[in-house]
């Protein structure tokens, strides 16, 4: 096996790239998956049985379904129909809408979680049902799920290669991009699955102290 460390320095720009693009990746998946999967949990305690089923229907359907194939459907299957979005807008629609489906069966935890007397308080102070869930429920919820939110960010991290079949070239892309042009593949992956450790283990022990944090 031939390895050549030396190659390392003219990878480092493009790894730099592929890094932000990945981090920018993340954080717009990761905020539109908190706030659609907060839409979708709230949608599905709806007493009206037209928004709750198809919303479940919806988020069962998204949930079960793989993401490399909702991504290949945004990339190209949506321009057919005459939408369509560059290959990172598609990356970062794809991943915050599949991961919206797990963030709201946490929200769902967490909102079960809550005890029924803060339910049975707050009618009996006569809040507004806005009012209840704005100052009441919702941050009792939040407090309990932040950790397996967070849990779902790393996940997000770790699925985040799967842009590079459609076009982005995050880490992993810049990586295979390079040893395609160099002929030095063995040296840019392994820097590559160094750089996800690096980012996902700090990330996990901050997410075990914080669930600890929180518990107490």
């Amino acid at each position: 096996m031939n390895w050549n460390w030396s190659t390392l320095g003219d990878f480092l720009p493009a790894f730099r790239d592929g890094l932000l693009v990945t981090l920018q990746a993340l954080v717009l998946g990761a905020l539109i998956a908190f706030a659609l999967g907060l839409v979708w949990a709230l949608a599905q305690r709806s007493p009206v049985r037209a928004v709750r089923w198809p919303v479940t229907a919806v988020t069962e359907f998204i949930r079960n379904t793989p993401l490399l194939v909702q991504l290949f459907f945004f990339f190209y299957v949506l321009p057919e129909w005459g939408l369509t979005l560059s290959a990172l807008a598609t990356g970062v629609i794809g991943l915050g809408l599949h991961y919206s489906t797990y963030t709201a069966e946490v929200y769902r935890a967490g909102i079960d979680g809550v005890p029924p007397g803060q339910w049975e308080a707050a009618t009996a102070l006569s809040l507004p049902r806005s009012r209840t869930w704005t100052a009441v429920i919702l941050p009792q919820a939040l407090r309990r799920v932040a950790p397996a939110l967070g849990n779902y960010v790393i996940a997000m991290l770790k699925d985040s290669p799967m842009l590079m079949t459609i076009g982005v070239l995050e880490m992993l892309g810049q990586a295979r991009q390079y040893g395609s042009r160099t002929f030095h593949m063995n040296e840019p992956i392994v820097a590559v699955g160094i750089a996800f450790i690096l980012i996902a283990y700090p990330a996990s022990l901050l997410l075990r102290a914080l669930e600890r944090r929180l518990v107490r």
